[in-house]
């Protein structure tokens, strides 16, 4: 095993991050664990004899030579969602390290430009817009949206960036063009590899995905001292549209409606809330199954927030369609891979949003748990060294 095996990589960052009260890892663009991360990103890459640059929008590019147009570009994320697991986009850049140490030990030289990127804020847990490196990047966020971009603490993402010595974020037509094809390492985020006894498969296509902010407006009181019959509550509006999203998934095949996220405000145990935000995540296999399941929950939430006396709106926060990888690219490095599964997935990454724009293709290691986005995430330690034997065959056929 060498420094730059996978799992040694893993085992370096395993202490960055950890989230004592959720378990798993909490590691959020410019926090504290997420500079670590990228400081140890860039020391690790600059060994390696790779030229580290960080563009506009935060996303670090290391180059294997002159940066240059048609690049051959790996890489994936090193944030996570709150409480996430260890894998969840360290895998692809740990891979990615360990791919190129390994062409270099045995003499490769890449006959196009290379990189390995590392995305920031894909999970978007911090901001509220997932794969905010690279939608920037491609300028699939408009200037107006992006200043409108807030934490929880109220801090806009263009001065946190601004003080993170960042120039002005946004659509960045130099960097875009200088890939010529995304290829991202990821963890499986499902069974599928596991019913199907592969540790690495090639993605297909990512599921139609949006997310949505609901917020509930009510008369903040005393729990003890207000009447049920006088009470304006709008923990009950929210409740109901935590129950329609699971009734309106439920009819439709393949859907995916969750709210995984509510903010009572101002949250005390013995007051009745004067606000409650709710975050709604909704995956279908079409548009039109989206846009139902978010019409039946508005019309559940308005309702609700009628008869308690509330006001309520639902506003759609990110959406993006169904993605087909490039299907050349695709079945290139399945044949290459001898022939390896193809799945869709229903989580979203970077290589989804660059897909309107450059041939882009994902290869997913087998989770034993099948779990993701939990402390319980994993990939076992064969599937990790094949998903690295898989990444280092597709850069030789590659590039």
């Amino acid at each position: 095993m060498t420094e730059f095996d996978a799992l040694q990589l893993l085992r370096e960052i395993e202490d960055i991050g950890r989230d004592g009260r959720r378990g798993g890892y909490s590691r959020h663009v410019f926090d504290d664990a997420e500079r670590d991360l990228r400081d140890w990103f860039v020391e690790r890459a600059q060994r390696l004899g790779l030229r580290v640059t960080t563009d506009r929008n935060a996303n670090l590019w290391a180059w294997w030579g002159e940066p240059g147009p048609d690049a051959f570009v790996t890489g994936s994320h090193l944030d996570s969602v709150p409480g996430g697991g260890a894998h969840d986009g360290p895998l692809g850049v740990v891979s990615a390290l360990a791919a190129v140490e390994r062409l270099k030990a045995g003499g490769f030289v890449p006959s196009r430009p290379f990189a390995v990127v590392v995305f920031a804020e894909e999970e978007g847990s911090r901001f509220g817009v997932a794969c905010l490196g690279s939608r920037l990047l491609s300028g699939a966020m408009t200037p107006d949206r992006l200043a409108q971009l807030t934490d929880a603490s109220g801090q806009r993402y263009i001065d946190v960036a601004r003080d993170a010595s960042l120039p002005e974020p946004g659509y960045d037509a130099e960097a875009l063009s200088r890939i010529g094809m995304y290829v991202e390492l990821h963890v499986e985020q499902g069974k599928g590899l596991v019913d199907l006894d592969s540790p690495v498969a090639v993605g297909s296509s990512i599921l139609e995905h949006g997310r949505w902010r609901i917020d509930v407006r009510g008369q903040g009181n005393h729990a003890g001292t207000t009447e049920i019959s006088d009470r304006h509550d709008p923990m009950l509006p929210a409740a109901a549209a935590v129950l329609a999203a699971r009734r309106a998934a439920l009819v439709r095949i393949g859907s995916r409606a969750t709210i995984g996220r509510l903010e009572p405000m101002p949250g005390g145990t013995n007051v009745i809330a004067s606000r409650v935000s709710a975050w709604m995540d909704v995956r279908a296999d079409s548009e039109a199954d989206t846009r139902d399941i978010v019409d039946e929950v508005r019309a559940a939430v308005i309702e609700a927030a009628a008869a308690e006396g509330c006001e309520a709106s639902v506003i759609e926060e990110s959406y993006s369609g169904e993605v087909l990888f490039d299907p050349q690219l695709r079945d290139r490095i399945a044949t290459t891979l001898g022939g390896v599964p193809v799945l869709p997935t229903g989580a979203g990454h970077d290589a989804g949003v660059l897909a309107a724009h450059v041939p882009t293709a994902m290869l997913f290691v087998r989770n034993p748990s099948g779990v993701s986005h939990a402390p319980e995430e994993g990939a076992d330690d064969a599937a990790v060294q094949a998903g690295v034997d898989a990444l280092v065959r597709t850069i030789e056929d590659l590039s």
